[in-house]
């Protein structure tokens, strides 16, 4: 089994976050899993099973201001978590995507390696202050208890047959399912002009 962990938290809103920091976010979050997964597939197709299990998160589908950049690296996984499981699946490896919301770290300074925007823009000032002060509050005030999820995880991960996602805590249930609720009222809103747009021959 293959556990893909390893992240790292950059906020900020788009304009006010470098290139640099751009690069380097999608660099942990999606090149680092590929690269990992990359390593492991031959072992795991020339033993014909193993499980690849990526750790998304709530935000890798539902996005929110201040987040874009952490958000699209989270949705990068999710698609290609997506695409891989029926291309690895004949050789008998499942995958699982894991959606946690908000769990408290131990210790609680893991969350204070948190990156903030490099780029001062006026009209992002006030509000940008505001979301820094509340995302460093949060630290320690998370919902979710990293034991539990941990015992979970377990029995999840280790049953016969995984489920290709799992959804943990009652915050990212509710967001996800919510999500679920708006992509389907999206697309069912506008049948004829969505539907009839093929060739009349």
């Amino acid at each position: 089994m293959l556990v893909n962990n390893a992240g790292r938290f950059y906020t900020g809103f788009f304009e006010t976050m470098s290139p640099e920091q751009v690069r380097a976010q999608m660099e942990v979050n999606f090149f680092g899993t590929l690269n990992v997964t990359r390593a492991v597939l031959p072992v795991m197709r020339t033993q014909r099973r193993g499980h690849v299990v990526t750790v998304s998160a709530l935000l890798g589908i539902v996005g929110g201001p201040f987040m874009s950049i952490f958000t699209a690296s989270k949705f990068a996984l999710e698609g290609w978590m997506e695409s891989i499981t029926p291309e690895v699946a004949p050789f008998g490896i499942t995958t699982t995507i894991v959606e946690p919301g908000a769990f408290r770290t131990k210790p609680p300074q893991d969350r204070l390696r948190t990156v903030f925007p490099e780029i001062a823009i006026e009209d992002y000032a006030e509000a940008t202050e505001k979301h820094i002060a509340s995302v460093k509050a949060f630290n320690g005030n998370e919902p979710g208890h990293r034991k539990k999820l941990a015992s979970a995880f377990v029995s999840i991960v280790d049953r016969k047959r995984p489920p290709k996602r799992w959804v943990a805590g009652k915050d990212a249930v509710e967001g996800i399912a919510a999500k679920g609720r708006q992509l389907i009222a999206d697309a069912t809103a506008f049948p004829e002009l969505s539907t009839e747009l093929g060739h009349d021959d």
